[in-house]
């Protein structure tokens, strides 16, 4: 058989949201790909998909930096990117799992612009954090002739400001430790009332905050927080 590289989409969290067919691919692994926040610490998306391995599949961790240095993220890319090329020259069947969506904010793709054989890749699709989030709080995600605008909070305050004046619908992601700026964002456009925020959807510390006007500025926040705005929904 010759090799194949499979990028593979977790989902949010919980382990029964991964796709069908991402869940047969990971049963028939030489070589899992699996991305730790911290060297030598736990990777989120490998609990995931733990319960699908198949005996056979070889487990390898790497660390990506959270860090402003440049060269040092795009080394250990380069690095990564490398050894997945090297696994597939030799024949094997490789995945890299990646939380969410694969090409959505995700890691995943500097390591897919460095690939050097991308003829023999499959990118499998997941449930986004934003979409598992609309589910649970049971408010959609836009209707009809509504758009719909997937924004980082780590974008200019100018660019986030046009978003919330022009769209009728948000996907704010990235909030980690910026709530205090776009929570005054939120209140200039008078938009409070119309916005909710979850944290680890799908997963046991699951938190939702359907009334943001009560969030302190200085609330305590898991990484994975996000915020939905829906100018034309009711809140319950």
């Amino acid at each position: 058989m010759s090799g194949k590289l499979y990028a593979l989409s977790t989902g949010p969290g919980a382990a029964d949201l991964i796709t069908v067919r991402g869940a047969r691919i990971l049963s028939q692994l030489d070589v899992l790909y699996a991305p730790a926040g911290r060297k030598g610490g736990d990777s989120l998306a490998l609990s995931i998909v733990r319960e699908y391995l198949g005996e056979q599949t070889e487990v390898r961790c790497c660390h990506f930096p959270m860090s402003a240095d440049s060269a040092e993220k795009e080394a250990v890319w380069d690095e990564v990117a490398a050894a997945l090329d090297t696994e597939v020259q030799a024949g094997k069947q490789v995945g890299f799992i990646t939380l969410g969506d694969a090409m959505l904010f995700s890691t995943w793709v500097f390591l897919l612009q460095r690939l050097q054989h991308p003829q023999t890749l499959e990118i499998v699709p997941g449930v986004t954090s934003f979409a598992a989030i609309a589910a649970r709080a049971q408010i959609p995600l836009a209707m009809e002739q509504q758009s719909l605008a997937v924004v980082s909070c780590t974008a200019p305050e100018s660019d986030i400001r046009q978003a919330l004046l022009q769209h009728d619908n948000l996907v704010l992601m990235k909030v980690y430790g910026r709530f205090a700026r776009i929570k005054v964002l939120l209140a200039e456009a008078d938009l409070l009332d119309h916005a909710l925020m979850m944290a680890e959807a799908t997963l046991p510390g699951e938190q939702c905050w359907r009334q943001l006007s009560e969030v302190s500025d200085d609330q305590p926040l898991p990484y994975f927080s996000t915020i939905l705005v829906n100018k034309h929904w009711e809140k319950t």
